[in-house]
C-alpha cells in the first residue's frame, strides 16, 4: 500500500512504514568479498545517512533482483552525489507547555496513533512529554529492557518491536526466543528477527500508558542522550483488541 509520500509494507512478522520525502539515493549493491559488500538494495537520505537496507538471502530470487536493477537503473551514473545540509532541528515549546491541558488531552486519547498529533498540537518533544505526563509515564532503570526481553522469551509473550529513523519505521511482531547478552549489548538472535541494542547508549527508559477505545495500552520507550527514541516495545495487539494481559503484567512490573 503506497501513496506519493508514504509507503506501507504489511507482513506476518515484519511491517514497514516508509516516508519517501526523506529518501534521496538508492543503490544496488553487488557481492564483493574484498569490500565486504553483499547483494542488496540500500537507500540513503539527502545527507547520505542510511535509511533502509534490504539484503538478499540464501533462497532469494537473484534473477528478480537483477531484473529490478535493470528496470530502475539510473542512466546517469555520477561519481559525486548532491549531498545537502540537514534540515534545522525542530524547535519545541517544552518550557511553556500548559501541563494541565496537555494531560487532559492525553487522558482523552482514543487511539495510539493520536499520540503524535497531540505532541504536535502542544509543540512538545516526545521525551519532555513523558516527563510532564504525570501518571501516564514513569522512568525505569535502563537495564530493565534485558528483563523485558528475557521474560517475554521465557513466557512466550508475543511483542511488537518498533525501530525507526526519520525515513522508515520497521515493526517486528511475534515471539522472541534467543536472547543473547554480551558486554554492553542485549541482542535478539532469532532466525527471522535480529535486534542489537547497545546498552551504553541508553540515556533513559520509560513505561508509558496511553488510553484507547480498546483499553489502556502500555509500552516501553527507550531514548538516547539527545532525546531520540531508540526503540519501542508493545505487546502484540490489533486494533479492536485489548492488550495482552501477560504483556500488561510484564511491562507494569518493571522497576
Amino acid at each position: 500500500m503506497n501513496s506519493r509520500h508514504v509507503g506501507v509494507v504489511v507482513g506476518e512478522d515484519i511491517d514497514m512504514r516508509m516516508f519517501f520525502e526523506r529518501w534521496a539515493f538508492a543503490f544496488a549493491v553487488f557481492d564483493n568479498e574484498q569490500a565486504a559488500f553483499n547483494k542488496s538494495i540500500q537507500v540513503f537520505d539527502h545527507q547520505g545517512t542510511a535509511i533502509v537496507k534490504v539484503f538478499l538471502q540464501e533462497k532469494s530470487d537473484h534473477h528478480a533482483f537483477e531484473a529490478l536493477v535493470r528496470e530502475f537503473e539510473d542512466s546517469l551514473q555520477l561519481p559525486v552525489l548532491p549531498i545537502r545540509a540537514a534540515d534545522p532541528a525542530p524547535v519545541y515549546n517544552d518550557d511553556l507547555v500548559d501541563v494541565h491541558a496537555f494531560r487532559n488531552d492525553w487522558n482523552g486519547l482514543k487511539d495510539t496513533h493520536d499520540f503524535f498529533p497531540m505532541l504536535k498540537k502542544h509543540n512538545v518533544s516526545r521525551l519532555h512529554a513523558l516527563r510532564i505526563a504525570g501518571d501516564f509515564a514513569r522512568p525505569v532503570a535502563n537495564d530493565q529492557v534485558k528483563l523485558l526481553l528475557q521474560t517475554a522469551a521465557d513466557k512466550d509473550v508475543e511483542i511488537m518491536v518498533f525501530v525507526s529513523n526519520h525515513g522508515n519505521i520497521q515493526i517486528h511482531t511475534g515471539l522472541v526466543k534467543k536472547i543473547v547478552e554480551i558486554p554492553g549489548w542485549i541482542n535478539v538472535m532469532d532466525a527471522a528477527f535480529n535486534l542489537h541494542l547497545k546498552l551504553d547508549d541508553i540515556a533513559s527508559t520509560w513505561v508509558v500508558k496511553k488510553p484507547t477505545t480498546d483499553g489502556m495500552v502500555h509500552s516501553l520507550e527507550i531514548f538516547d542522550a539527545r532525546g531520540n527514541m531508540v526503540v519501542q516495545f508493545f505487546g502484540k495487539r490489533k486494533p479492536g483488541s485489548a492488550e495482552l494481559p501477560a504483556w500488561t503484567e510484564l511491562v507494569t512490573g518493571l522497576q
